[in-house]
């Protein structure tokens, strides 16, 4: 099992004497000094909640000069919202800058309003990723794209700098749909993966349909596996439950659209704005329990070594540990050697 640290932080929550960025540095130097495999950093538009990476390349090139032996990879690059050279122009800058320890993982995109951006309709997001991919693929191979240029004329463009890399690696962004695990599979990319709208026997399911399409479209490949999960370890399971009760209740009440989804699917008349604060408080609460108990990296180091050993049974091949949910900076950064002493006891 690898491990990487994964950063999706709420911009709405005050920052210490560090700045906003303290802990995705810190936390990533700390990852390149033990052994970590990557750092993902998500593409995330026009709220607060994820706020503080609205371009994960540019997020890419600070910590390619901060580190020296870590992945940088986006986790993820919203795929319909950019020209495919765009993006191969900007990761083969950080590529370069950190001498070639790029990957990116492609999203269709969730939120229609992140769409003001876009190239592309948002019902046809889909489709645009999975040709995006294969664009970007080409143009970071040193083959020429062709795209229509400001008189209307066709003209083939390749980018620059090349990459260090000779070949980019490729995962694919989802939610849970099963389908999208197929495309990955088909496109010879590996999936990044969460438990907010599925549980681990959903997943295990889901992770065996995409390594048997996997098998059956590029022979002797059978793909990679990340699950984004979230992460705190401390001496004991009440220290752990203590220190993230209040910052990650806090957390989802500000993704409270995020984590409703699962009701709209069973009732398409739920209406989040219609509840009153009893009502919301119930849900928090409710999805702090699932969290903590069922759906994230939590309580002590032997705890999390079971849940590890599960994932690993079920075909997770990666855990991306999300560590940017409001508990202070100094606290996560403090623990982080408890995630390293799972990592070391894991691998």
């Amino acid at each position: 099992m690898e491990f990487s640290l994964f950063y999706f932080a709420d911009d709405s929550t005050p920052h210490g004497d560090g700045g906003r960025y303290q802990l995705l540095l810190e936390g990533a130097r700390f990852a390149d000094r033990h052994g970590f495999r990557a750092v993902w950093t998500p593409e995330r538009h026009f709220h607060a909640f994820g706020g503080l990476y609205p371009n994960p390349a540019v997020v890419g090139a600070a910590l390619a000069t901060a580190t020296q032996n870590i992945d940088i990879r986006a986790g993820s690059v919203v795929a319909p919202l950019h020209h495919p050279a765009r993006i191969a122009e900007e990761w083969s800058v950080v590529d370069n800058l950190s001498g070639g320890r790029v990957g990116i993982s492609f999203a269709s995109g969730w939120h229609p309003v992140d769409f003001t951006l876009s190239r592309a309709p948002y019902e046809d997001r889909k489709r645009v990723m999975l040709r995006s991919i294969e664009q970007v693929r080409g143009l970071w191979r040193g083959e020429s794209l062709d795209v229509v240029d400001g008189t209307g004329q066709t003209t083939p463009v390749r980018v620059f700098p090349p990459p260090v890399r000779t070949e980019l690696p490729v995962w694919v962004t989802s939610a849970g749909e099963v389908d999208t695990f197929r495309a990955a599979a088909t496109a010879r990319a590996g999936v990044l993966t969460h438990l907010l709208h599925q549980d681990a026997a959903e997943l295990a399911t889901k992770i065996t349909e995409y390594r048997r399409v996997a098998r059956e479209t590029h022979e002797g490949w059978d793909g990679h596996v990340a699950l984004m999960l979230h992460t705190f370890l401390a001496d004991s399971r009440d220290e752990a439950r203590d220190a993230v009760r209040e910052p990650l209740q806090d957390y989802l009440r500000s993704s409270l659209h995020l984590i409703t989804r699962s009701f709209r699917e069973a009732d398409p008349d739920f209406d989040l704005d219609l509840l009153d604060e009893e009502d919301i408080d119930f849900i928090v609460s409710r999805s702090f329990d699932t969290y903590f108990d069922e759906r994230g990296l939590f309580g002590t180091v032997p705890e999390a070594a079971r849940t590890v050993e599960h994932l690993r049974s079920i075909g997770v091949d990666e855990i991306a540990c999300l560590i940017d949910f409001g508990v202070d900076t100094k606290t996560v950064l403090g623990g982080l050697h408890h995630v390293n002493a799972l990592r070391e006891a894991s691998e």
